[in-house]
């Protein structure tokens, strides 16, 4: 059952980015009351830590049901939330929950129960260590509006599998997503408190987060947000998990399928608008093919149909998100034009175009300089650069401060793998891009100032637990042999110890152990007698 949160008069409404309808409002949260909310939450985390994974797993498997069940419905509210197409909501942000909950259901109980360690040294043979993960306790989520509903899910479901409470925040301008979640998590008849929706100001929720003792949190947003947060979160060392974004490069290689590397562009590029952190933004291309590749991608490009996505099948591509972010594409492609950059090709309008619409664009002639090149443009525009070969291309696509994802695009699978190894990101794939993000078995997270942690996958688990070790001795010694009293004895048989683990000879080994055994079995087995 989701907690209901005290609320304010205050509506947040959510209007449709890509006609300007107003569809759907929620009241604020009172965040002056927002202790209540985590007070529920801990009690009912206690509850929920002691279920087994498979008493969890059936929750769980009920959240996937009623996505199965809804997915039109789902996957609509998620386009007129967000700007995005049918198609789009449904491929990256309906499927990518159902098959979260299949995966982390399944798969949390083999990658969080207790697990031996081996022994690390001889002189350790007593010795038995576990590993143990602990819930967190209250674990806060801050979601981000490009991917309104697969992002959050992902890690509500990884929180609650490793016997977390949940408090989720989602971004302001997608506020229906966050009463989708509410349906979905209520779907699962979840223990009252356990997971509560949060509305407000993200600066503010994140500051009553951190005031009321969150366990840890898990962002996604901005570097400069980010980088905000930590230095919150300095204060009190509570553990963040950051995803902030990137300037994903592509890299064509001369043996590349053409037809398949200008589709991949297509879409990791033009897909929800250019709004996906881990997107094509830069394009390295071999100069071989360099010509080919922009001719073959322009055609594509200027085929494509930008356009309302809530509500036809005919648009391949919807508005962006936010005013803001319109700017900022605007912004960046001002920059390129007036530093001598080239629009190729452009998509086409189709219907009509009162919202927050950007044509799908093809940069050329771009140097290094330009913003599209340095930050992130996080809209539908992909700039292509000519490289003389694959080392520059590496040197270039490294050259930057964000490292969340990349690609190559090789025929040659064994080369792209060595040369996969050598670029500086979170994810490189090879002859695909962006898709990695809707694998639940692959942890997901960058480099440099794409953030730090990881979601999704083992790790993603892993990162919802404390590591806990748990050791013992199984033989009944009554001392350890560095232990107290001190002598030169001791001494001499740490020495003798060193010897014989790292020994310079078989002599030297047979000396050390026939000085050390008896020294040992007298410390460790016999009684320390105090003198009176």
């Amino acid at each position: 059952m989701t907690a209901q949160p005290p609320i304010t008069d205050k509506m947040v409404q959510d209007i449709n980015p890509a006609n300007g309808e107003n569809f759907f409002e929620i009241p604020e949260t009172d965040l002056a009351r927002i202790g209540e909310l985590f007070e529920q939450a801990k009690s009912a985390q206690k509850v929920w830590a002691e279920k087994s994974f498979a008493q969890r797993a059936q929750h769980i498997n009920k959240m996937r049901d009623y996505i199965v069940d809804n997915a039109e419905q789902l996957s609509k509210i998620v386009s007129q939330s967000n700007g995005k197409t049918l198609v789009d909501a449904l491929a990256t942000e309906v499927m990518p929950c159902a098959l979260a909950c299949s995966w982390y259901a399944s798969n949390a109980k083999s990658v969080l129960k207790p697990k031996m360690r081996g022994g690390g040294n001889i002189l350790f043979f007593n010795k038995r260590s576990q590993i143990v993960h602990v819930p967190i306790g209250v674990v806060g989520i801050i979601s981000p509006w490009n991917y309104p509903l697969s992002i959050p899910f992902g890690e509500i479901i990884m929180g609650l599998m490793a016997g977390n409470a949940i408090m989720l925040k989602v971004a302001a301008a997608t506020p229906a997503v966050g009463k989708l979640i509410e349906d979905i998590v209520a779907a699962g008849d979840l223990p009252k408190g356990l997971f509560s929706h949060v509305v407000g100001s993200g600066a503010k929720v994140a500051t009553a987060m951190f005031e009321n003792g969150i366990g840890k949190l898990f962002f996604t947003g901005s570097v400069n947000a980010g980088k905000q947060l930590m230095a919150q979160a300095a204060s009190t060392l509570t553990p963040l998990s950051l995803e902030l974004g990137g300037n994903d490069a592509m890299i064509v290689l001369a043996d590349a399928d053409l037809e398949r590397a200008t589709n991949g562009a297509i879409w990791g590029g033009f897909q929800n608008a250019g709004q996906s952190c881990g997107g094509v933004e830069r394009i390295y291309v071999e100069e071989k093919i360099y010509e080919d590749f922009v001719r073959i991608l322009s055609e594509k490009t200027r085929a494509l149909r930008h356009g309302v996505g809530c509500n036809s099948f005919n648009v391949d591509i919807g508005s962006l998100t936010t005013e803001g972010q319109l700017r900022t594409v605007q912004q960046h492609m001002e920059d390129a034009l007036g530093k001598g950059a080239k629009i190729a090709a452009q998509s086409h309008p189709v219907g009509e175009q009162n919202g927050l619409f950007h044509a799908a664009t093809v940069l050329t002639d771009v140097t290094e300089d330009m913003l599209t090149m340095r930050d992130e443009t996080f809209g539908p525009v992909v700039a292509v650069a000519k490289v003389k070969n694959a080392e520059e291309a590496i040197a270039r696509a490294n050259d930057s401060n964000l490292a969340l994802t990349s690609s190559i695009w090789t025929k040659n699978i064994s080369a792209g793998r060595e040369m996969a190894a050598r670029i500086e990101a979170g994810v490189t794939a090879i002859n695909d891009h962006l898709y990695t993000h809707g694998l639940s078995e692959t942890p997901w997270g960058g480099w440099k100032e794409s953030g730090l942690g990881r979601t999704h996958g083992v790790e993603g688990l892993h990162e919802m637990t404390h590591v806990k070790v748990i050791n013992w001795d199984m033989l009944p010694a009554k001392r350890n042999l560095w232990w107290h009293p001190h002598d030169e004895a001791t001494y001499r048989a740490l020495l003798n110890a060193l010897l014989f683990v790292f020994p310079r000879s078989i002599g030297s080994w047979l000396s050390a152990s026939m000085k050390l055994t008896p020294f040992l079995m007298k410390k460790m087995f016999t009684s320390w007698k105090v003198d009176k």
